[in-house]
Formats: structure tokens, sequence, C-alpha cells
């Protein structure tokens, strides 16, 4: 490892899982101060505990990224215990399955306040300190279905393709005001994590207290969805 990080403080969301908790592990390593959240308070901690055994200076919190007033909060307690933000990973998200037809606007809506909204969220409270500490970079992460569709992921789709316009809107923005920040989407493509678990069959899904229904494997094996 080179250190490029070294001494940076890194705001990592829906990091208690998957490519949020890979970020925080490699993040960490590189020598960042690490900011976990998550609504898994359980598998936060445990990070966390991963996280100190490296040596890392780290903090976990709660966190709803629907909630505007989580992220007030959160971003409160950062400048609180940090003094500083330097970097924002936008990584929390899910992601419900099935044809256009049967999906209820419940779990539209719920897609979009995670995927679409809470990114929104994060950057507009973020960016503020980020300003303060000099500059820095948001990463918004979005998916290759927000750059090439594939059938009965429309909604994941829609929330993905949003965040990646979102995200050079705000990096034009930035570029504007010359305040050294940086605004970038990454679009992985299949992931082997629990949304990909949720669209490829029937998973237990804490989120919610219920039980998902995805494509089966059989359909995804012509045809992969991309996450």
């Amino acid at each position: 490892m080179t250190r490029r990080v070294e001494g940076k403080v890194v705001l990592v969301t829906g990091a208690a899982n998957g490519i949020g908790r890979a970020a925080a592990l490699v993040l960490a390593r590189e020598g960042a101060k690490i900011a976990a959240t998550d609504l898994q308070d359980e598998k936060g901690e445990g990070l966390l505990r991963e996280l100190r055994a490296g040596g890392c200076e780290c903090a976990y919190y709660h966190h709803d990224v629907t909630r505007e007033e989580d992220w007030q909060s959160v971003v409160a307690g950062i400048k609180a215990r940090f003094g500083r933000l330097d970097v924002l990973v936008n990584n929390a998200g899910i992601g419900l399955s099935g044809p256009v037809v049967d999906m209820a606007f419940a779990d539209w809506k719920r897609q979009v306040a995670v995927n679409l909204d809470g990114v929104f969220l994060g950057v507009k409270h973020s960016l503020p300190l980020m300003r303060l500490s000099g500059g820095g970079s948001i990463i918004n992460v979005s998916s290759i279905a927000g750059i090439k569709a594939s059938p009965n992921v429309s909604g994941y789709c829609a929330t993905k393709g949003g965040v990646r316009l979102f995200t050079k809107s705000v990096a034009l923005e930035c570029a504007a005001a010359k305040d050294g920040v940086r605004v970038n989407s990454l679009h992985p493509g299949i992931t082997e994590t629990a949304i990909w678990d949720t669209l490829i069959g029937t998973v237990e899904d804490g989120s919610n207290g219920g039980r998902e229904r995805g494509p089966t494997l059989d359909k995804f094996t012509e045809r992969a969805v991309p996450l």
C-alpha cells in the first residue's frame, strides 16, 4: 500500500456490507480516517472493530440516508470528531426487481428515496464541510445499470441513471465555484453483494422486515442484469 489518502477523513455510507464495507477497509489501509454509516448497527460495529484492529481512527453512525435530519446529524458528528471531511463515498443503495406493471408505487418511491434522494442529501450536506476543509472528492456509486438498461429493473435503472447525471451537474457546479472538490460517479458491473442476492432470488431483507422476490437465477444465466 502507498498510503495515498493518509490522514484524509472519509465518509462511507452503506458501509456494513458489500462495496461499502470493502471501500472502507481499503481506504483505511491507505491511511484514511473512516466515518462509516449504515442501518445495520451490529454489522457496522463489527466493521468498526476490524478497522480499529488495523490501527484506523474511525467512527460508526446509525444512518438512514433518506432522512435529512440523519445527514445533518452525521455531518455535524464528523465535524465535531474529526474537524474536517475530505471524501464522501455515497454508496448506500437497494435493488428491487420485477416487471414495471407489477411494481408497487411504494417500492418505486422507496428505491428512489434510498438510491437517488440519499445521494442528493449526501452531497447537499457534505459539500459545505468539504469546502471548509479546502476541497476533496465526492464519489457517488451508480451502476452500469445507470448507463445500459436491462429488463425487470426499470426502477433501479432510473435511480442509477439519475445518480449519473446528478453527479455530472454537481461536478460542473464545483468546477465553476473553483472549490477544489472533484465529483465523480462509479459504475460497477455485477458484484456479489446483498443487492445481487435480492435481484436473483427470494432473500430475507432486513431493511423492511419482509421478503423480496427477484427473477430466478435461470433467467439471469441467459442475460445477466448488471448492477
